[in-house]
């Protein structure tokens, strides 16, 4: 047995349907990026890399009861509120007792 056949065992029951000889054949200018976004310096900004950097600490989990208005006002700004409620809590660290 081949190593490829070897390898499409162990990893995965299904065939690849993949061209791999077409593949290996093309060059970068071949590819059809038109429905890839724009990596402009900004999204590469925004990347995260952590690659030789400490481990990010785990969040914990807990349950904890908000104003209802404060929750809407949130959940109105789409996908990812909880993550934008996490960065303002550290605010509270510098604000006066």
């Amino acid at each position: 047995m081949n190593a490829s056949l070897l390898a499409a065992r162990i990893f995965t029951s299904k065939k690849s349907r993949m061209d791999w000889n077409r593949l290996k054949k093309m060059s970068d200018k071949d590819i059809d990026l038109s429905d890839s976004p724009e990596l402009t310096p900004d999204t590469f900004a925004r990347s995260i890399l952590r690659r030789g950097l400490k481990p990010v600490a785990r969040k914990a989990q807990l349950t904890i009861r908000i104003d209802q208005d404060v929750l809407d006002r949130f959940r109105e700004q789409g996908t990812g509120y909880q993550t934008q409620i996490n960065a303002l809590l550290p605010i509270s660290r510098v604000l006066p007792n």
